[in-house]
């Protein structure tokens, strides 16, 4: 858990970066509309919940900056039996104050008067450039003498790039849970006969273990399906003899885990599907071995790509110079996207990957990240050798940089030919 003394002090961090006569407003999410009168799982916008923690809507989180010394106030709704009754128990102002290390707490209804109030004689009004236009119409609508409006959403991203103690240990416990739900995946299969069946246990194991939801939508990709990065209809049959993408993570006290292995579903391997996949995973192993503070994500990429486009060409998937196919980017037919991505609060979080003058940002001590290298080939492709046909593999883990090298935080979740069959057959 986070304590309130951690949440103080990430706010503290962002006053001293605030300018001087200045208010900075950070609103929770607002509910979503599923179809009518019903509502997705209600979830907390990540900036907000980053700087206190505070898990309820129709709330809000305002500094006042006026020369070096800054106060903050939280807006919470007020207690409400009757609303109470329908949608659940409220914090409410008084048990607020108790628990958040603030200089105020109000309650929600007063926001527009007091931030009038909090806005006379300020220069700088800091928002969520991505606010929705009703909010954004509320504080412009108080702030037109102001010369100047930043987006609060830049400071905040890049505070979240570096992890704490206390982030790691939610985000070990959240692998945890998603390992466990992948070895059941893969004992489990060979009793199942569609992808649906396979998505319902993962997603069981993550429930039955406190996690909040998943992180993302399960993608659970057999056959051909594999080929598509993004696929989440999960509704074919398992067919013998062909692999199976899993990319699922579950999201635990709001931190998210994403892992992806690539199993075979009468769990045995090919021998192509397995020159494919112990290739992938060379590549993979490599690239994480070069993770260190002061390394690049971008020099990852270059390696990861050399690595790939030259397993490509021994397999014979493409022919040329390394270098020629390289520079025409011809790999991207089968390998065409990243190397990985910034994870925590969000799976994809929205820290930056390059500095305000353009160049990147270097890996550093407690940042996380995944690396995730892939192949796909899509079944119709005739340029490849007939037994490459149809498959799609991508192998990912959660690393975080320590602080002479890195640490993959998800090392136990199987991945190895050897392991993923030992799994299925241990029934």
């Amino acid at each position: 858990m986070i304590c309130e003394k951690e949440y103080k002090k990430r706010r503290d961090k962002l006053s001293k970066k605030l300018d001087k006569n200045s208010v900075t407003v950070l609103y929770s999410a607002e509910h979503q509309t599923r179809s009518n009168d019903t509502e997705y799982p209600y979830r907390q916008n990540s900036n907000f919940y980053y700087l206190c923690g505070f898990t309820e809507s129709n709330s809000a989180l305002v500094f006042v900056k006026k020369n070096k010394k800054t106060e903050v106030y939280l807006f919470v709704q007020e207690k409400d039996e009757k609303l109470e009754l329908w949608h659940g128990k409220r914090l409410g102002e008084i048990e607020a104050k108790k628990r958040f290390l603030v200089n105020e707490v109000f309650v929600i209804k007063n926001f527009n008067t007091k931030l009038k109030e909090f806005l006379e004689n300020k220069s700088v009004l800091y928002f969520d450039f991505n606010l929705q236009y009703n909010k954004v119409k509320v504080i412009k609508r108080y702030s037109k003498n102001l010369a100047t409006y930043k987006n609060i959403a830049l400071l905040v991203n890049k505070m979240r790039l570096v992890k704490s103690k206390s982030e790691i240990a939610i985000i070990k416990k959240a692998l945890e849970i998603t390992k466990e739900a992948h070895h059941s995946l893969m004992k489990m299969h060979k009793n199942t006969k569609s992808e649906y069946e396979l998505q319902a246990d993962v997603e069981y194991v993550f429930k039955k273990n406190g996690a909040y939801s998943d992180a993302y939508t399960s993608i659970i990709a057999s056959g051909n399906a594999a080929n598509t990065l993004h696929y989440i209809d999960n509704d074919k049959a398992l067919e013998d003899g062909s692999l199976i993408l899993v990319d699922a993570g579950c999201e635990y006290k709001y931190y998210a885990s994403d892992i992806t292995r690539t199993i075979p579903v009468n769990g045995k391997f090919t021998k192509a599907q397995k020159e494919l996949y112990e290739m992938v995973l060379e590549v993979q192993l490599k690239i994480i071995k070069r993770i260190k503070p002061n390394a690049q994500r971008s020099a990852l990429q270059l390696y990861a790509v050399k690595l790939l486009t030259k397993g490509m060409l021994k397999l014979g998937i493409l022919k040329g110079n390394v270098k020629k196919l390289i520079k025409k980017e011809l790999y991207k037919k089968y390998y065409p996207h990243g190397i990985g991505h910034w994870m925590g609060i969000d799976v994809h979080d929205e820290c930056p990957y390059k500095y305000a003058n353009g160049t990147e940002i270097p890996l550093q001590r407690g940042m996380l990240l995944t690396i995730e290298p892939g192949i796909y080939i899509d079944e119709n492709d005739t340029t490849v050798p007939q037994k490459y046909r149809g498959i799609g593999i991508r192998i990912e883990d959660d690393i975080l940089v320590t602080k002479n090298g890195c640490k993959n935080l998800s090392a136990g979740i199987a991945k190895s030919v050897k392991d993923v069959e030992s799994l299925y057959s241990s029934l």
